[in-house]
Parts: structure tokens; C-alpha cells; sequence
């Protein structure tokens, strides 16, 4: 055995063999840094990674939560009150009388929604009157401050060819808020 080794030594390669023992030495390290540390660090890598993904969702979703409180609490501030409904209905009236429009027999009452502390007013009846007045009304009630909505609108007939009174079946709808004050929304949690 010592002369093997001795034949070793004597072989032309033999001042390589440290140098080669310290390779294998630094392979192994390498191997054992990059398993250890290297992936190690990885993994929390991705790990926070996954976490900022998950705080940027969160602060998304959070965002167009606020939005959307926002955009709630304006809707919810054009809403007539329970109590403003008859003058509503009054003031719908008036407006058809200004333009040459007769309302008969307008109706109103209020229904309940799915959504607490509102409900849903509605005005139904005939009018009658000109085109030219009936187009300015309906023009009227489209662009008012108020939320309405023209649910339904029927032509009858009345008079003869040479008439030019058209007589309609309206309904109109809005939405109102109920008498027990502000929306749940708007309220600060406790």
C-alpha cells in the first residue's frame, strides 16, 4: 500500500491532487450552501411573494369597497324621504298642469323593496293632453333632480281622428328612503 501511494506521488499528475481535493471540498460546500441557504431564501421568497399579492388584493378589494360606500351614499342622498312622497306626487301634478297636462285620477302609493329602510313609491293613473304638452311632461319627469322612473306608459284612445288629445296610462316609480333617518352605511360603526 505504500508503494502504491509512493507510485501515486511519483505519477505526473500527482501535484493535482490537492488542488482536485480542493475542488470536491468546494462542490460539497457549494452543494451544501445552495440547498441550505439558497433555497431556503428562495421559500421566503416566495412566500412574501404570495403575502404582497394577497395585502395588494386585499387593498383592492378595499378600495372599491370605499368606492362603492361612496357611490351608495350619494344614491341614498337623492332619495326622496317617505314623508316628501305626497309632496312629490303634488309636485308631479303641478309640473303636468304647467304643461298643459291633466292627471286626473294619479294614484300613489308605496310598496315595500328587498332593501331595508326602503321602499318603492309609485303614481299611476291617465293623463291627458297634446303631443307637443305630453313629450314636454314625460321630457319633465326624465330630467328631474328627483330619481324617477317611467315603469310603464299605455296610449288609449279617446276622441275621434280629428282630436288632438292623446290620453296615456302612466306609471312611474321611485325609490325612497324610509322615516327612521340615515342609511346603516352612513352610520359609524361602534
Amino acid at each position: 500500500m505504500k508503494d502504491r501511494l509512493l507510485f501515486l506521488w511519483q505519477h505526473p499528475f500527482a501535484p493535482l491532487f490537492p488542488w482536485v481535493g480542493v475542488a470536491l471540498g468546494l462542490l460539497f460546500m457549494l452543494f451544501l450552501i445552495q440547498n441550505l441557504c439558497v433555497a431556503g431564501a428562495q421559500a421566503s421568497r416566495e412566500r412574501l411573494e404570495n403575502e404582497w399579492t394577497a395585502t395588494r388584493q386585499a387593498l383592492m378589494y378595499h378600495r372599491e369597497a370605499r368606492k362603492a360606500k361612496k357611490d351608495l351614499n350619494q344614491v341614498w342622498a337623492v332619495l326622496p324621504a317617505e314623508r316628501d312622497f305626497t309632496p312629490l306626487a303634488l309636485g308631479i301634478s303641478d309640473e303636468a298642469k304647467r304643461d298643459r297636462v291633466t292627471l286626473p285620477a294619479l294614484s300613489y302609493k308605496t310598496e315595500p323593496t328587498l332593501v331595508s329602510n326602503t321602499s318603492k313609491g309609485l303614481l299611476q293613473g291617465p293623463m291627458t293632453g297634446r303631443y307637443e304638452d305630453l313629450r314636454r311632461f314625460i321630457y319633465g319627469l326624465e330630467t328631474a333632480e328627483e330619481l324617477l322612473f317611467i315603469e310603464d306608459l299605455e296610449l288609449t284612445r279617446s276622441g275621434g281622428a280629428q282630436d288632438a288629445l292623446l290620453t296615456f296610462n302612466i306609471r312611474i316609480a321611485t325609490y325612497l328612503r324610509g322615516n327612521t333617518g340615515e342609511s346603516s352605511l352612513s352610520r359609524p360603526r361602534q
